[in-house]
C-alpha cells in the first residue's frame, strides 16, 4: 500500500510506496501555511488507511472466494470493489457530524474516503481536497492496473504484496522470464505479483524436480529434502508443493492454497481447525515416542501453523521455490558425472575452469528443465 507523510518543513503531503527495489515517493499537495502538523498527520494517517483499504480488494479478490451468493464472504469482496466509483466522491463530499450523530457506511474503503474528507473539512483548504481527490484517483487506478496484471508505475508495489489468487497475465509472464532464466531472474521479483510468480514458479521447481529424479533415481517429490544434505535449502513449503502437484494438483491451486492459508494466519483466522488438530495429534505421537512418556510435555515445543512468512507469504513461497530449483541442480550436479577424460583431475582445476565447469553444469541441467517444463505445459495453463 502507499504510505503518506508529511514534510514538515515544506508543509507539504508527500506519497511513498515500495517497488521491490526500494522506495519512490512524490509529492500530493502543499498545505495551507496555517495548518497545523498535527491537522496535517491525521489526513496522512487516514491517507494511508483508505490506500490500505483499496489494495485488500486487490489481494482478497471476491474471484478467490468459495462462494458469491449474497452475505458470503465473496459476495461482501465484490461489494466492496464496487466503492471505487464512490470513494473520490466521498472526500469531497463527506458524512459530516449533524445534530450529535454521524453517518458511518458500512464499507471500510469508503468509510476511509469519508474519514479523509472530514480531515480536509477541518483543515479547510479547497486547493488541498482538490490535490488529495487526484492523489487518490490516481492510487484506485494503480488498484485497478494491477487487477488487469499491469504492473507499471504505481502498480508496482503489487510486487511486494500476497494475493489470494494469480493473473494469468501475469503467470504467462513469470513463465517467460522463467524459460529464459530457470533459476529465477531479478525481474521475477520487480514486475511480476509474487503469488503469480510462485504459481508459475511451481510448474518449473516440479520440471527440475523430475529431470534431478531421473537423473539420481530418486522421487521428485524428495529431491529438494535429499538436496538439503548438499546445502541448507528451505525445503518444507517446495516439498509440499511437488507433493500436491505429484498428487495432481495444479500449480495454480497448490500455490493459491498455501498462499491463502497463510495469509488467513496473518489474519488472526484459524483456517482448517480439523488439520491443525491432526497436526497436534502427530506431534504427540512424536513426542511420546522419543520421550516414553504417555502424557509428553508440551512447554517447550513451537508448532507452526505455515509454512510461510506470514508476514509476506507469496514473497517467501517465490523465494523457497527458486532456491529449491538450484537445490535440484546441486542434486542433479551430484549424479551428472560429467566427462572429464580428456581433462585434468577435478582437483587440479583453477578457480576459472571450476566456474567455466559449473556455468556449464548449470546450462545442461536448465536446458534439461526447459525441456521438461515445456512436455508439461498443459499443467500450467
Amino acid at each position: 500500500m502507499t504510505r503518506y507523510c508529511v514534510a514538515s518543513d515544506r508543509h507539504e503531503l508527500i506519497a511513498t510506496w515500495g517497488t521491490g527495489e526500494g522506495d519512490l515517493a512524490a509529492a500530493v499537495a502543499a498545505a495551507p501555511v496555517g495548518a497545523d502538523i498535527g491537522s496535517l498527520l491525521a489526513l496522512a494517517r487516514v491517507l494511508t488507511q483508505l490506500s490500505s483499504a483499496a489494495w485488500h480488494t486487490y489481494t482478497h479478490p471476491a474471484s478467490a472466494a468459495d462462494s458469491l451468493e449474497p452475505n458470503s464472504e465473496g459476495w461482501r469482496r465484490e461489494e466492496e470493489r464496487k466503492q471505487f466509483s464512490e470513494v473520490v466522491d466521498a472526500i469531497s463530499r463527506p458524512n459530516l457530524p449533524s445534530g450529535g450523530t454521524l453517518t458511518v457506511s458500512y464499507s471500510s474503503l469508503l468509510e476511509s474516503a469519508h474519514r479523509v474528507g472530514r480531515a480536509l473539512h477541518r483543515i479547510g483548504d479547497p486547493q488541498l481536497v482538490e490535490g488529495v481527490a487526484a492523489e487518490v484517483a490516481v492510487e484506485l487506478a494503480a488498484v485497478e492496473s494491477a487487477e488487469l496484471g499491469d504492473l507499471s508505475g504505481r502498480s508496482q508495489q503489487a510486487v511486494l504484496l500476497s494475493r489470494e489468487d494469480a493473473s494469468p497475465v501475469q503467470v504467462a509472464a513469470a513463465d517467460q522470464l522463467l524459460q529464459q532464466d530457470p533459476f529465477g531472474p531479478d525481474d521475477l521479483f520487480r514486475g511480476i505479483d509474487p503469488t503469480a510468480a510462485s504459481v508459475a514458479a511451481a510448474h518449473w521447481l516440479a520440471a527440475a524436480a523430475e529431470v534431478t529424479g531421473e537423473a539420481s533415481g530418486l522421487d521428485p517429490t524428495q529431491v529438494v529434502l535429499e538436496a538439503d544434505n548438499i546445502e541448507e535449502l528451505p525445503h518444507e513449503s517446495p516439498t509440499l508443493v511437488l507433493g500436491l502437484i505429484n498428487d495432481g494438483v495444479s500449480p495454480y491451486d497448490a500455490v493459491t492454497s498455501l498462499v491463502r492459508h497463510a495469509m488467513q494466519v496473518t489474519d488472526g483466522v484459524l483456517p482448517d481447525p480439523t488439520a491443525l488438530r491432526e497436526q497436534l495429534e502427530d506431534l504427540h505421537e512424536t513426542l511420546a515416542r522419543y520421550s516414553g512418556e504417555e502424557e509428553p510435555d508440551f512447554t517447550d515445543v513451537a508448532l507452526r501453523l505455515t509454512p510461510l512468512d506470514p508476514q509476506r507469504p507469496a514473497c517467501d513461497l517465490l523465494e523457497d521455490l527458486l532456491t529449491a530449483i538450484h537445490g535440484c541442480w546441486l542434486l542433479h550436479s551430484e549424479y551428472e558425472g560429467l566427462d572429464h577424460a580428456d581433462t585434468d583431475d577435478v582437483e587440479e582445476w583453477d578457480d576459472a575452469r571450476a566456474e567455466l565447469e559449473q556455468n556449464r553444469s548449470r546450462e545442461r541441467f536448465a536446458q534439461l528443465v526447459r525441456d521438461t517444463a515445456t512436455r508439461h505445459r498443459g499443467r500450467l495453463i
